[in-house]
């Protein structure tokens, strides 16, 4: 039988707050992350807008040595980390004498690299760059310093599977302590925030212009978006066996109980998918053993663009449509915060369990034919969630559901 996955502890560093109390007034009030970065204006962006982010501060925090290898987005999953091991009632003493893995969403480090090639430019020498360079510029940035960091011992990878990777290492995390290879396993998404990491995305024309009203430049599923608004930071769980959990008398925030996958198979490299969506949501629900009919809330992943939204709403209706389920994306607040996106919404779906309501999908003020068939909730709703549902969909057709309960 396998066995049951939970989360004993959570962190969070976004643009809604540092602190999962901060995050979840911000959820609660509808509030917006996102304004107006003048650094990407500098750059040559056509869209200047970001989800603003804190910059950690972590001198006092962590030895110089390892802070010097951390990339930005390897700061903020520090921090998401810290704190939730501390929720955990993870020690430094349970790390050494426990073997306990670390999983973390991310698929770039691009500040680390092109600064790496600056200097070599200028300096025509690439000993110039630095013995930190290495160790910033790797996809693997992420899980490599926070394994060095916390001194961890079990599995050790990181996942890069485009705006799903935060998803996936929830879902490939909870895989393994289900079939009784971990105990413990840290798992999570970062995505830096920086001007040159997004730059690729502005020109291709994917974010919204709508500079005039930063707060509301995020609108997923309105007739009337265009483009999505980029985000970061990073988000931590803390998964683990419920038997292990319960001996330590650990504290429990939600079980882990579905995990859905698919790969659309679509000839175009961006091209979203419908069945893809459906086969993800659909496996994720039959992995928890419970119906469309017992999900009472849909975190959906909706960028607020309009090929994606589109197809998403299409795969939602045929499965949510009829049963009136409620359907927020909490993008319209942070905008998309890509490979950290995953985690952070299970972050927020289960913060919202916790409190009893659903954060509203702000700016969302008409649906298009697709949209206008869903349960779209515009306004914060107060309800009791038991099981919720959320999604995560990425560049080259990965997709990736999670089902979240609530545990008694």
């Amino acid at each position: 039988m396998k066995r049951r996955v939970v989360v004993t502890g959570m962190g969070i560093w976004s643009c809604l707050g540092s602190s999962l109390d901060a995050v979840c007034d911000s959820l609660r009030a509808g509030r917006s992350g996102i304004g107006i970065d003048p650094d990407r204006t500098a750059y040559g962006y056509h869209s200047p807008l970001t989800g603003i982010v804190e910059k950690p501060q972590l001198k006092g925090l962590l030895d110089r040595k390892l802070r010097m290898y951390l990339a930005e987005e390897g700061e903020y999953a520090y921090m998401s980390t810290h704190e939730a091991l501390r929720q955990a009632g993870i020690d430094e003493q349970y790390l050494a004498e426990n073997e306990v893995g670390v999983l973390f969403g991310n698929d770039s480090s691009a500040k680390a690299v092109i600064e790496s090639h600056e200097v070599a430019v200028e300096k025509h020498d690439t000993t110039m760059m630095g013995s930190a360079a290495i160790f910033q510029s790797m996809n693997s940035t992420v899980t490599m310093n926070l394994s060095t960091i916390f001194r961890l011992k079990g599995i050790n990878l990181t996942v890069s599977a485009a705006c799903a990777s935060g998803s996936h290492a929830i879902g490939l995390g909870a895989m393994l302590i289900r079939n009784g290879l971990q105990d413990v396993v840290i798992c999570g998404g970062a995505q830096e925030t920086n001007y040159l990491s997004m730059g690729s995305f502005d020109g291709i024309n994917a974010f919204s212009l709508r500079t005039d009203e930063p707060a509301k430049a995020s609108r997923p599923f309105d007739k009337n978006r265009d483009g999505l608004v980029p985000s970061g930071g990073a988000a931590t769980l803390v998964l683990e066996d419920y038997g292990h959990a319960v001996a330590r008398g650990a504290h429990i925030f939600a079980e882990i109980a579905g995990y859905g996958f698919s790969s659309n198979g679509e000839p175009h490299i961006s091209q979203p998918s419908e069945e893809g969506c459906m086969r993800a949501m659909q496996r994720a629900m039959d992995d928890a053993g419970v119906k469309a009919e017992a999900i009472d809330y849909v975190n959906a992943h909706a960028t607020s663009t309009p090929q994606g939204d589109m197809f998403e709403a299409m795969a939602l209706s045929r499965l949510f449509a009829a049963l009136r389920t409620p359907i927020s994306s909490t993008k319209s607040m942070t905008g998309h915060e890509c490979w950290m996106a995953g985690a952070s919404e299970a972050v927020y779906c289960i913060l919202m369990m916790k409190n009893g309501f659903i954060a509203p999908n702000i700016n969302f003020e008409e649906g298009d034919e697709y949209s206008a068939k869903l349960n779209i909730v515009p306004e914060t709703v107060e309800k009791e969630l038991n099981v919720v549902l959320s999604n995560s969909f990425g560049f080259g057709g990965t997709n990736s559901a999670l089902v979240i309960k609530k545990t008694v």
